[in-house]
């Protein structure tokens, strides 16, 4: 058993990723002349704009786009309103009719407008590349990356081989236990930053990338520690944290596909594509609306290879690679769910059990420190006495975080400073619980107040 004290960030224990070189020629950048130019009309199809607006938007240097732009201007597509300064990055752009005309032709074809796509030739090396820079992850970096949760020992024995194997991990056990945060905590694990692009080109087709949602962007703390300019790099690439993508009850086998849209015309990448590089939780497994049979059988190829496969709607199928260390979390029995041959796919099934009376009070504690709250075993004791053991009660992991929620809230509804009395602990444990506790006019009673039918 692990006691944290802090929660450490890991982002130094794994070397930076290098940065994708910056593309000096239109020919660095992997995209042809055609495509670059129709994705410039485009943006300037949304109003005016100077040389290094336009430039930031597509992440391309304006070296690279200044001789499509004066293409542009002698095809009498695009003309100069004004300038903010010397040279044509100053110059201010804008569409003439024939180029707006232009541009709703490109918009019909797809209305992706934002940062060049980089080919999936790039994409696929880089992820390579990161794969191959992977270090291995040991008992020290593994205890780090849960130094905010309590573990058991032989949970860490069993998380760290699986987790440099980067073979799939099925946690099961009752619910509240922490399944989801381990999860995460495999995220923090593996530490360190990687590159995703905005987009990938693929045969003319457009597929997003970039989640804002998903991922967690390093650009900004970047600008903002760094005390010398950055070396150039290519910005069509964002610098992430190892991401942690998690779906639920509502995954179903499309989100697992390109979603492609209809009226935009472009394409959305799968979660699990969002996924590569780090960590991909399927939580609550068995609640989804798909049998997790069906579920399985589309993870049987990536889980052996090592690779998925995708197919854009003209038919055309393409291979990327699947580094993506997968973990399936359920309460439900695992052989409930599955066959012996689809578990013999998931070698690692580790048990999350309820906490030892001894871990319960560490995980209270550890949450009042969070919320600058005094803490002391007199408390946890009588809960144990007064709300567990007289029910039957199952300590779990999670009611400490909630139990003290509540407290919490009860305290500022009441204008008073957040503090744990029994009363308190009373009042919470009979909204928070439904399985036979103390009814809350008795609650009430006892710290007198007269209750109102």
């Amino acid at each position: 058993m692990t006691t944290p004290l802090s929660a450490t960030s890991l982002f130094d224990m794994t070397t930076t990723s290098p940065a994708p070189p910056l593309p000096r020629t239109l020919a660095d950048t992997g995209l042809g002349e055609d495509q670059v130019e129709q994705l410039l009309i485009k943006t300037l199809y949304g109003g005016e704009a100077s040389g290094h607006v336009t430039a930031e938007r597509l992440r391309l240097s304006w070296s690279i786009l200044e001789p499509l732009v004066e293409r542009a201007r002698a095809e009498r597509l695009v003309e100069v309103r004004g300038a903010t300064g010397t040279g044509g990055a100053a110059f201010r752009y804008a569409l003439t009719d024939a180029g707006r005309q232009r541009a709703r032709q490109y918009l019909d074809v797809n209305q992706y407008v934002g940062a060049a796509p980089v080919p999936l030739s790039a994409y696929v090396a880089e992820m390579q590349a990161l794969a191959g820079r992977r270090t291995y992850v040991d008992r020290d970096r593994l205890r780090q990356g849960f130094s905010h949760l309590v573990v058991r020992d032989h949970v860490f024995e069993q998380l760290g081989p699986a987790l440099n194997a980067g073979r799939a991990v099925f946690l099961y056990g009752p619910p509240g236990n922490g399944k989801t945060v381990i999860a995460e905590g495999l995220g923090r694990a593996l530490g360190g930053d990687m590159y995703v692009p905005h987009a990938i080109e693929v045969d003319g087709q457009i597929i997003r990338v970039f989640d804002p949602i998903n991922h967690d962007s390093l650009e900004a703390d970047e600008d903002a520690t760094s005390v010398v300019t950055a070396a150039p790099r290519d910005r069509r690439w964002v610098r992430i944290r190892r991401p942690v993508v998690m779906v639920g009850g509502e995954l179903t086998l499309d989100m697992l596909d390109l979603a492609y849209n209809p009226l935009t015309k472009f394409y959305e990448a799968p979660m699990q594509l969002k996924a590569g590089g780090g960590v991909f939780l399927v939580d609550d497994f068995g609640r989804q609306r798909v049998r997790p049979q069906d579920l399985l059988n589309r993870w049987i190829v990536p889980l052996e290879s090592r690779v998925d496969y995708l197919t854009l709607h003209t038919g055309k199928k393409f291979q990327v690679p699947f580094d993506v260390f997968v973990v399936f979390a359920t309460n439900l029995n695992p052989e409930s769910l599955v066959d012996e041959a689809f578990l013999r796919r998931i070698p690692y099934k580790i048990p999350v059990e309820n906490p030892t009376v001894d871990e319960f009070a560490q995980i209270f504690e550890l949450n009042c420190r969070r919320r600058h709250l005094r803490y002391h075993s007199v408390m946890v004791a009588y809960l144990q006495r007064r709300h567990y053991l007289p029910y039957g009660r199952p300590l779990r992991a999670c009611h400490p975080r909630d139990l003290l929620d509540q407290v919490t809230a009860i305290c500022r509804y009441r204008g008073v400073s957040p503090k744990i009395t029994r009363e308190l602990l009373d009042r919470a444990c009979a909204s928070y619980f439904i399985d036979g506790g103390p009814p809350a006019a008795l609650v009430e009673e006892r710290a007198g107040f007269p209750h109102v039918a």
